[in-house]
């Protein structure tokens, strides 16, 4: 199994603006690595995801991959996109240890104010100087920019995209049409992948059901195909609704209609194949 999408943090040392409201108590203190390793047992790898827009952050997650024996296979890391010379900031992480493992950029678009930030010129550029850099970019919004998301991939065929938590659909209400309609949009460019992942906390904390999940996992698999859907756990976020173990049998639940190889896909080849990692 290999997790795409989970995250370490340490509020005594950053600040966490997303992190500000009473409701994520139970998660406002530091994980480590360690502790991943110790709820991540049968995990064969992972993919380290950024926090926040900061690239300090980021030098950190590579030198804690490259001392991680194995563990974590690759680094979603921040730029800033606006920058002219985002290709030289991507070169310089490269050059640090860890460097190599340096395999995406994720930006969270979805705290922007404009719904269409990333389809603003300057943002182009620099999703499209990633692409020249051999890497991933990841996507984060809500319904409300997801319309932006789709122009955005259909501007830059040449980028490959992930779209994180399926585009954090709306499990909670239920109203799942709009969302669903532009997933399929995005579904229908071959550049775009999809992390299934981040449902459980989409869904009410205290008394969500797998149920709940499936017709968004459905939905998922039905528009990509499991060859373009990844899973994540998307700890510790998780841990709001539920724990490590929780979220993987949930996955495991959700994709049992499968074949044996459309599940190895979902659980371990598109990321391997999306990302560029090497089993190490």
């Amino acid at each position: 199994m290999i997790d795409s999408h989970h995250h370490l943090w340490d509020p005594a040392t950053r600040d966490y603006p997303w992190m500000a409201a009473a409701a994520l108590d139970p998660i406002r203190h530091a994980y480590t690595l360690e502790d991943l390793r110790a709820v991540a047992a049968g995990v064969s790898g992972t993919v380290l995801v950024q926090t926040v827009a900061s690239t300090e952050e980021t030098e950190e997650f590579l030198a804690t991959a490259a001392a991680a024996d194995g563990l974590v296979l690759g680094v979603v890391g921040w730029v800033d996109l606006l920058a002219p010379d985002v290709a030289d900031h991507v070169a310089r992480l490269r050059s640090l240890p860890g460097g190599d493992l340096l395999v995406g950029v994720r930006h969270q678009a979805e705290d922007e104010p404009d719904p269409r930030w990333l389809v603003r010129p300057d943002v182009l550029r620099g999703i499209a100087a990633l692409a020249e850099a051999g890497l991933v970019y990841d996507v984060l919004v809500r319904e409300p920019q997801l319309p932006a998301a789709v122009e955005l991939v259909g501007l830059l065929p040449s980028v490959r995209f992930v779209l994180d938590h399926a585009g954090k659909p709306p499990v909670a209400s239920g109203a799942l049409d709009g969302w669903a309609g532009l997933v399929t949009r995005l579904a229908e460019h071959p550049n775009v992948f999809c992390k299934l992942s981040g449902l459980v906390t989409e869904a009410d904390w205290h008394s969500w059901r797998v149920d709940q999940l499936r017709p968004v996992a459905e939905h998922v698999l039905a528009a990509f195909g499991p060859e373009r859907v990844m899973f994540g756990s998307d700890w510790p976020v998780c841990e709001l609704a539920a724990s490590y173990q929780q979220v993987t049998e949930s996955a495991g639940a959700l994709l049992a209609s499968l074949s044996e190889a459309q599940r190895a896909e979902v659980f371990a080849g598109t990321a391997v194949r999306c990302y560029g990692l090497r089993l190490r």
